[in-house]
This record gives structure tokens, sequence and C-alpha cells, in this order.
């Protein structure tokens, strides 16, 4: 995942590619892995960290029906903005409750939410809207 700062979009395309065809074959693994790695590099400039959010929200999508709970547990909104709410909108078509938990644990007290909090709220509505 170190590559994605290389900044060639070819190399950044390839590893977005890489990471999806991992997901295929072991979407926890390697939602986990981006998670992990994101967390750990939290500096990460934003167009290396949309690459790697961007094959997250295909992996979610690509194999929603064979996700685990925890999945949804992942804490991937911080600076990110758009593309980890889309993360959490993907993740949110399964398992709507936990994604709302998770999101909801992020309101504090006399504190205004975050804008992409509230956007990522009004995503979910819409997505799962009957």
């Amino acid at each position: 995942m170190d590559a994605t700062t290389d900044k060639d979009p070819l190399v950044q395309e390839q590893i977005y590619n890489a990471l999806c065809y991992l997901g295929e074959s072991e979407p926890e693994e390697i939602l986990n892995s981006c998670d992990e790695y994101l967390r750990q590099h939290d500096k990460l400039g934003y167009p290396h960290r949309v690459i790697i959010l961007k094959a997250m929200e295909t992996v979610v999508k690509n194999n929603i029906a064979l996700l685990d709970k925890s999945t949804a547990k992942m804490e991937v909104i911080r600076d990110w903005q758009q593309a980890a709410s889309n993360v959490l909108v993907a993740v949110g078509q399964r398992f709507i409750n936990k994604v709302m938990e998770e999101v909801l644990s992020k309101f504090q007290p006399g504190i205004l939410p975050h804008y992409f909090v509230m956007q990522t709220f009004a995503n979910l509505s819409v997505s799962n809207g009957e």
C-alpha cells in the first residue's frame, strides 16, 4: 500500500486494482488491512488515502453479502471525509444498525457534528429508504 504515494497515476491505478482483486477472494482481510494501514499512516496525503478508501468501498459493494458485522465497526470517519463516508454508506446497506451506532458515537454534547457525519446520515437514509 506504500506505493499509493507514487505520483504516477498508472501505479496508483494498479494499487487500486490490486486491492480490489485481492478483496474478491479475501474481503474481510483486505478491509482490515486497509483500515489498519490508514490508522498507522494518519498523515498520509489526501489523494493517496482516497485510493485506499475507494478500493475499500469497491470491496464492500462487491462483497456485501459476505461481510461480517465486525466490518461495520471499522472507524473510518476521520479526515478523509467523502471517501470514508462512502465506505460507511456501502457497509450500511447490509448493517445499517451497526453503522448508525458507530456514526452516532461520534456525536459529542455541545459540539456541532462534522459536515460529513451529517452527509453520511443523509446518504445512509437514501440508500436504505423503502
